[in-house]
């Protein structure tokens, strides 16, 4: 190797072997960043407190909840921002932003040649990113602190995108109070989304988080005033409005005061946040003008209305099962009226409500026609002697004229004739079973007129299916739920013919240019407790409901009155009028002979329901050890009645086939039991029994389980 070759080769062995060591202490350094990364991770806790939200159809909030620190803190998209906002901010707080690691020594450099020079701070060194730490991390102002948050920022965007770091920047930063991040404080302060900001908004809130208690608008809206104007002028001057916006921005007012967060829907909202994960957005089938609309005129409704009446209604898409608004009382905040109550989901007498089904399930099962007459005059039932609403008769009336006139004797004895079990049980089998009080009776004729206990969701329910052919499909207020159907109430060709005549119900007073649009139906209950009208037009079904939460008597709690708030609520909707429909030729024409006259007696099939076995007051021995349950079944049999029966022990029902006339039931233990059946018709029988197990000695008296002992 020569001499010229030795003087080229060191030069290259030395600059590799330089190479070579800074590599490695690259590397050495980047790992001990990264374990010391992983060792103290930045502290992501605030971050994750956030308000729940409950958020309309489209995602406009309908109710906003605080932390459990009590802050309004929303976590905003960047993308949907005022695009003006983001400009200014970055313009003001950090230029280099989407350009520096997190720490800008441009910055630091000035600021803190102009404290020396100044003698104290001019312009801060803080980048959003180091400003983020604080917000994550808040510390006092010391130089250890600043040198932490170096650090820390440093981390973040090792970790983390400029986008997501402006968005903790976005959620966090205070704006006064208790109400943190730019969507949160966007809203409290102009009541609108931040996509929706001014130039002059914009700027405020940009001014805001300099110094959050000094700037509050509401306490000090000359400072707000100075520093906002600040912002406008710094974002003219660079370009980021137009000078001509510049001066309707300076001249435009600052708000003195906060917008209430929003609120609607107050009992869902609280339904649904509460099985939701804190700082969940949960969305909801509710649309917010919609919303918005039924609660002001709830609202004004209780003008008119004493104290306690309240007023509830549900809104919704009878084609799809959606509900759109759903308002639980007309005052939330009222104690009087219970407004805290969701009024919606109360088990309340019905009154007339049902009368459509009777006819319709009647009409299904080809036991009555539109056009049959029935007569409408003083009848008793056995010891049941119902009355219309006025007070008066109307002597021979066909089906139509009856339910549209809502009169109760033809009710009474279509039901008679299609069995109070079996439109109570088609009820239950479709999804919406009626409530009885004492879980032991047996559906009755009283049915017909409020008999039982159901809610408002569940008759917006009923009713919706008679626009959807009598098919059932549950309401919901979740975006996507299952759709599918959970039974028929009736078959198309009679819920076509109860539509036809709800069409020609006559409106309320004073709505008379909407006849023809809506199919409706209004009910009283006994001694006016409550008061109901629902309806439903080509797309959509609504139902009102009025009366006192504690269940009392209100003179003001009438069909008519709520149908007045049905037809206000349908005029939020655009008209829709409901098709009319074509009735199959069987209700087309005139009833067919043995449908012509409905006439009503006192038992259908001549006589009552017995129980042939178990005996009253007998005594059954049945094999089981001593001190546990008995294992022989008990046969049990009834005589008489209108089949199918439903048997009950202690007012559990027990299964049977249909239109038997025996059970298999197990007893559960010793003691004395009550048997009942409940025939179609709505009559019953009872016997009450002793139950014994067999054991080594015999009960004196008692016999196996093929035969019985009376007790003396």
């Amino acid at each position: 190797m020569s001499g010229a070759d030795a003087d080229l080769t060191g030069p290259k062995v030395w600059g590799g072997r330089l190479t070579i060591s800074a590599l490695v202490v690259v590397v050495v350094v980047s790992l001990g960043v990264l374990a010391l990364d992983r060792l103290f991770p930045p502290d992501f806790t605030r971050l994750a407190e956030t308000s729940t939200v409950v958020l309309d159809r489209s995602d406009v909030p309908l109710r906003v909840f605080t932390t459990k620190g009590g802050l309004w803190r929303l976590r905003p998209d960047p993308d949907t921002v005022s695009l003006t906002y983001r400009d200014l901010l970055v313009d003001i707080e950090d230029k280099r932003f989407w350009f520096h690691p997190g720490v800008d020594p441009l910055a630091l450099i000035r600021a803190s040649l102009q404290v020396l020079t100044h003698g104290r701070v001019v312009s801060g060194g803080s980048t959003l990113t180091m400003q983020v730490v604080r917000l994550l991390e808040p510390r006092p102002r010391t130089l250890r602190s600043k040198l932490i948050e170096i650090v820390r920022a440093i981390q973040l965007e090792t970790r983390l995108s400029k986008r997501d770091i402006l968005q903790i920047y976005l959620t966090l930063a205070p704006m006064g109070g208790n109400v943190e991040g730019v969507r949160a404080g966007s809203l409290a302060w102009f009541g609108k989304e931040p996509s929706a900001l001014s130039d002059a908004e914009a700027a405020l809130l940009v001014a805001l988080p300099q110094n959050p208690t000094g700037l509050r608008p509401d306490r000090r809206v000359r400072a707000a005033e100075a520093a906002r104007a600040k912002v406008l002028r710094r974002g003219a001057a660079d370009g980021i409005m137009a000078r001509g916006s510049l001066r309707t921005a300076m001249l435009t007012p600052v708000p003195t005061m906060r917008h209430a967060m929003p609120a609607l829907a107050p009992h869902l909202a609280e339904q649904l946040a509460g099985t939701a994960p804190a700082g969940a957005a949960v969305r909801t089938t509710i649309d917010h003008d919609l919303q918005d609309g039924a609660e002001r005129i709830l609202a004004q409704a209780l003008g008119s209305l004493p104290r306690p009446v309240n007023v509830a209604a549900i809104m919704a898409d009878w084609q799809s099962g959606e509900v759109v608004a759903r308002v639980g009382s007309g005052d939330y905040f009222d104690g009087r009226r219970s407004g805290a109550i969701d009024l919606t989901q109360a088990v309340r007498s019905p009154g007339s409500t049902l009368k459509p089904f009777i006819y319709g399930m009647a009409f299904d099962g080809l036991l009555a026609h539109p056009a049959s007459l029935v007569r409408d005059a003083a009848t008793r039932f056995d010891d049941y002697a119902p009355h219309n609403f006025d007070g008066g008769f109307n002597g021979d009336v066909t089906v139509r004229q009856a339910l549209q006139m809502s009169l109760n004797l033809p009710a009474v004895v279509t039901l008679q004739r299609l069995g109070p079990l079996v439109f109570t049980e088609r009820f239950k089998q479709a999804g919406l079973p009626l409530a009885f009080g004492d879980t032991d009776a047996a559906p009755g004729l009283p049915v017909a007129l409020g008999g039982a206990g159901t809610t408002l969701q569940t008759l917006v329910t009923a009713y919706a299916a008679l626009a959807r052919a009598g098919e059932v499909n549950p309401l919901t207020t979740i975006p996507g739920a299952p759709r599918a159907s959970s039974g028929t109430l009736m078959g198309r060709a009679a819920a076509d013919a109860i539509v036809d005549i709800l069409s020609d119900m006559p409106p309320p007073g004073g709505f008379g240019a909407r006849a023809g649009r809506i199919a409706f139906k209004t009910g009283t209950s006994y001694r006016f407790r409550d008061g109901w009208a629902i309806g439903f037009d080509q797309h959509h079904a609504i139902g009102v409901w009025m009366g006192r939460a504690d269940g009392g008597t209100c003179a003001a709690c009438v069909g008519v009155a709520a149908a007045q708030i049905l037809f206000r609520l349908f005029d939020l909707l655009p008209p829709d009028p409901i098709a009319r429909r074509r009735l199959e030729p069987v209700f087309a024409g005139p009833p067919p002979p043995a449908l012509v006259r409905l006439d009503a007696t006192s038992d259908p099939n001549g006589d009552r329901p017995r129980i042939s076995f178990p005996i009253e007051g007998s005594r059954l021995l049945v094999d089981g050890d001593a001190g546990a349950a008995p294992q022989s079944p008990v046969k049990l049999s009834a005589l008489g009645g209108q089949r199918p029966y439903r048997w009950l022990v202690d007012g559990q029902p027990i299964e049977s086939r249909s239109f038997a006339r025996e059970a298999l039931w197990r007893p559960e233990g010793e003691g004395f039991t009550t048997v009942t059946v409940v025939d179609a018709a709505g009559h019953s029988d009872r016997a009450t029994v002793r139950i014994l197990a067999r054991r080594a000695d015999p009960v004196e008296g008692a016999t196996g389980i093929g035969s019985l002992h009376q007790e003396p």
